[in-house]
């Protein structure tokens, strides 16, 4: 049995309809899925998407250009852009692909867990098989409770409404809505399960490695603030995974025209996930950059330089500043969502920024922008504050960790943080002068970054309700 063909079968089978339910995906009379290998195989789920579509312009580092706001019927990404926090946002997300996406990922998880043991096959394998599902279910519940729910408060989480845990194969589960506690109490478990049993070098990318456990590990912990245990974590992934392009003598050796680096041989991916799918970056207009981030990048930088233009009029506003990623997958394969090696870096270097390390913290940062930027731009003086240190290490994320979701899940936990809040302005149109300009803001605060869960998914099961107090049209 191929990874092709059970995946194939998967896909055809899988029809995720509500966090209440699941369909058997292993047919009657059928063997797709039998033996502990095929079960093993499984895990390897390939062009996993988590679109963004649904958030993607609540931040600060993202852009439309102006005939895709200026006249249009209001929708989710014009809401969102213009920050218009009393529209009625829950009556435009019917469906939501990220939210099915992440519990149809859960169910296949669940099913591996579930079921490995009574497979036909080597003990060690199903260990394995089980770890690296937990390792993957952890991943997809960290983004659910990061987008539908409130950022990790060690004083309000287990109050704060979460989403719903759903940790076996039950046809028949009915589950409630867990806190944002016991969500985050279930993703770490999840990961420490796993860990003792993953592999350095799995078989082949699609699996989790060690070094991406380490760093998923370490993401969590700094996302509720568990500073040294984030650190121990960071250093880990760092000791068995480090590796950097050198961006800098890539341009040299002609860049992606000329020296093309293809998704399987991007030495800084950890886990290979999408917003869409492998391709989506020849469509890399649709996910512009800001003016205020595309500013930030010196003209040294060759993240810029290498992967961005700011002169195409068919699909920016010239003048208005903002750029778009210009380089087709095939010559570079450039990870948007997932885990990466330089967010290691960064990791790290926030960690030592909060424990006062101004030296270790930049020298981090140093390590990484020495790959980037080309001369003496690329080192950092050491900062004498921790408020320094922190912004420096915030900026660098934003240029190094673009388009994703990155960027919301960060002005999200920052902003419980006073030193850290961001209220976003947005002034717009820049360009368009037959409509007035005005100002936007959104507040730390506001509700809009907590994501209304979609109305299909709530009316099939009444346990699930938002965790906002806007209304529900039923």
């Amino acid at each position: 049995m191929t990874l092709k063909t059970i995946m194939a079968a998967f896909a055809t089978l899988v029809v995720f309809t509500a966090c209440d339910k699941y369909l058997d995906i292993t047919p009657k009379g059928s063997q797709l899925v039998r033996t502990t290998q095929d079960y093993y195989d499984l895990v390897a789920y390939p062009n996993r998407g988590y679109p963004v579509n649904n958030f993607q312009y609540l931040v600060d580092d993202q852009y439309l250009k102006e005939s895709n706001v200026i006249g249009l019927t209001p929708n989710i990404n014009t809401i969102n852009f213009l920050f218009q926090e009393q529209e009625d946002r829950v009556s435009q997300l019917n469906s939501s692909s990220f939210y099915n996406q992440c519990y149809k990922y859960i169910a296949q998880w669940n099913m591996i867990i579930s079921l490995v043991d009574e497979s036909p096959g080597d003990s060690q394998l199903k260990t394995l098989a089980k770890a690296e599902a937990k390792m993957f279910r952890a991943f997809d519940y960290f983004h659910l409770i990061n987008v539908y729910a409130k950022a990790y408060d060690a004083s309000t989480a287990a109050q704060d409404g979460g989403v719903c845990i759903m940790d076996k194969y039950d046809l028949e589960a009915k589950p409630v809505k867990s806190t944002v506690q016991q969500v985050y109490d279930f993703i770490q478990k999840d990961i420490d399960d796993a860990i003792p049993h993953l592999q350095e070098k799995p078989t082949n990318p699609y699996h989790p490695s060690l070094a991406f456990a380490y760093a998923l590990k370490a993401k969590v912990h700094l996302f509720k603030r568990e500073i040294a245990e984030a650190q121990a974590a960071a250093e880990k992934a760092m000791q068995l995974n480090g590796q950097l392009i050198d961006l800098v003598q890539y341009e040299k050796l002609g860049g992606p025209s000329k020296t093309p680096i293809i998704a399987e041989n991007n030495p800084e991916v950890l886990s290979y996930m999408y917003i869409n799918g492998y391709s989506e970056m020849n469509f890399g207009y649709s996910y512009m950059l800001s003016p205020e981030l595309t500013s930030m990048f010196d003209k040294e930088d060759k993240r810029f330089s290498l992967f961005y233009t700011k002169t195409n009029a068919s699909f920016l506003d010239i003048g208005a500043g903002a750029s778009y990623y210009n380089v087709r997958y095939t010559a570079f394969f450039f990870p948007t969502v997932g885990l990466k090696t330089p967010e290691i870096y960064l990791m790290l270097a926030e960690c030592y920024a909060r424990q006062d390390q101004y030296a270790k913290a930049i020298s981090l940062l140093n390590s990484l922008r020495k790959t980037r930027i080309e001369g003496d731009k690329a080192i950092l003086p050491v900062p004498t504050t921790r408020k320094e240190a922190m912004d420096l290490v915030i900026n660098e994320r934003r240029r190094e960790l673009p388009i994703g979701y990155h960027r919301f899940f960060d002005l999200k936990r920052l902003n419980l943080e006073k030193e850290y809040a961001k209220t976003l302005v947005r002034v717009f149109p820049i360009v368009n002068k037959t409509v007035e300009q005005k100002t936007y803001t959104l507040a730390p605060n506001s509700r809009m970054y907590i994501i209304p869960f979609p109305l299909d998914a709530m009316k099939l099961n009444p346990n699930l309700r938002l965790n906002t107090d806007e209304a529900v049209p039923f």
